[in-house]
């Protein structure tokens, strides 16, 4: 059982080298790693290896001199911070009870709107290699805002161990600094139908859904993450359903107002990889990305790179189309696999199943930009989208300011949503839920954790209810 604790103030926390105080000093056994972190809100979670309340000190332009205290001695801590200000760096240590970390930053999401976002994205990379460890540092070395998980995140069977592993450690100083959002593999679905996972992370939530698939907006780029083990059969009906599943989809890509739509889920409509073309996936869900005017498709499965044309049912579509484009994304560490059809397929601009790398996307107005990196730096493949988007709204000019002791008017502002915009055109090629004391049996309880209410609203609004509930997660 998960007990959940919200703390109004706002920063991080997060250790990379601790300097120990005193005999009773607590160790991080997993050092922290960002989730849910929105325009004025974060969580952070981390382990120790003796239950301790531990405290957060943080603040903006390098100081350290607020405090947030978890409420309960627990090993596993996860601390819920809202009040935080959008697109700002802030810097944050980690007391564990005589113990500190090193000063380590990241930065809120922009404000709702904002015309410049930079992510980074990769699946396939659980596996505490070499290989994801470069992924990894490289991916850290370009600063994005957030980071993309494609599934496949802890090899082989998803295990807790695993996630400890395969995950958490080689790739500490990213998840340290930069938000990660997250998609299950089939190789998380090895485990109980994927609970480590759902024990591990802490994800947005949708009211149908819960963790299993939802939808957040990161300035004006709406992001939708779908579980495709869900979609395929993979689980039982009482956890997830394809029917729910689909059917939220089509609402909320309908309900978002945001002019670029980014999709993301583990098995690829389209490939030509291993695994091939999840073909259920293409046919219950490409007419939806189609009439929502998704831009992007991101997966991963196959191990190795590929990129699409822009795609209109099973065909490439006419020139000059704004349908969606789909990637495979599976080079992030995992080794890499022959490609199941020896020429490239019509609908196939480019494939790669000799280096391991990411996808590196910035998109500035209505530019989208994209490049697949190795880790040192080669471009295995670039791409422009670009639509037209309407004139940016002028920030209101101050108002005069009301007379000491008296009220004074509400103003109003321009909403941050953008009106609907279809497809992009294509360039050529070129304290949280503190997860309890394991020793604790009513702790242990597989699937029952409780989480904040937290909707993401059309036009990118994070809200966190107030009000706290609990809810089942298997």
């Amino acid at each position: 059982m998960h007990r959940l604790y919200s703390l109004a103030l706002g920063a991080m926390t997060v250790a990379l080298t601790l300097t120990a105080s005193g005999a009773s000093a607590a160790k991080l056994t997993r050092e922290p790693y960002l989730q849910r972190v929105g325009p004025d809100t974060a969580t952070v979670a981390f382990r120790l290896d003796t239950a301790c309340a531990p405290t957060v000190r943080y603040g903006t332009h390098g100081s350290t001199d607020q405090t947030v205290t978890a409420p309960t001695a627990q090993t596993r801590q996860a601390l819920e911070l809202s009040g935080l200000e959008p697109g700002t760096e802030y810097t944050y240590v980690v007391d564990a009870c005589g113990s500190r970390t090193s000063p380590v930053t990241f930065s809120t999401a922009p404000v709702p709107g904002t015309r410049s976002v930079h992510f980074t994205t990769v699946g396939d990379f659980g596996s505490n290699n070499q290989d994801q460890r470069d992924v990894s540092r490289a991916m850290l070395g370009r600063k994005p805002q957030l980071f993309l998980a494609l599934g496949d995140n802890a090899y082989e069977m998803g295990t807790e161990a695993e996630f400890q592993h395969n995950l958490f450690e080689p790739m500490a100083p990213l998840l340290a600094q930069v938000p990660f959002f997250a998609v299950p593999g089939n190789h998380e679905y090895e485990t109980n139908q994927g609970q480590p996972y759902f024990d591990n992370l802490y994800l947005p939530t949708s009211q149908r859904g819960g963790e299993y698939y939802y939808s957040f907006d990161w300035g004006f780029v709406h992001f939708v993450a779908i579980d495709s083990n869900c979609a395929i059969g993979l689980s039982s009906a009482d956890r997830c359903t394809f029917e729910a599943q689909q059917q939220w989809v089509e609402e909320d890509l309908a309900a978002s107002t945001a002019p670029w739509k980014i999709v993301f889920f583990h098995h690829p409509p389209w490939s030509s990889g291993d695994h091939g073309s999840q073909l259920k996936m293409r046919r219950e869900f490409s007419p939806l990305f189609e009439k929502y005017g998704v831009d992007l498709v991101l997966t991963g499965h196959d191990h190795n790179y590929e990129r699409t044309h822009p795609m209109r049912g099973n065909e490439v579509a006419p020139s000059g189309a704004t349908d969606p484009v789909y990637l495979v994304v599976g080079s992030g560490g995992a080794k890499l696999r022959e490609l199941s059809i020896a020429s490239k397929p019509s609908w196939s601009v480019l494939r790669n199943n000799s280096d391991h790398g990411y996808l590196d996307v910035r998109v500035e107005g209505g530019t989208l930009t994209a490049q697949m990196l190795t880790p040192s730096g080669k471009v295995m493949d670039s791409f422009t989208l670009t639509k037209d988007l309407p004139p940016e709204p002028t920030p209101p000019a101050p108002g005069p300011q009301p007379t000491p002791g008296t009220p004074s008017t509400p103003g109003t502002t321009p909403s941050p949503g953008q009106p609907p915009i279809g497809g992009s055109t294509q360039s050529p090629p070129g304290v949280v839920p503190d997860l309890g004391d394991p020793n604790d049996p009513a702790d242990t309880v597989p699937g029952c954790s409780a989480t904040p209410a937290m909707t993401l609203l059309p036009a990118g609004m994070w809200v966190l209810a107030s009000a706290l509930h609990r809810r089942r997660r298997r």
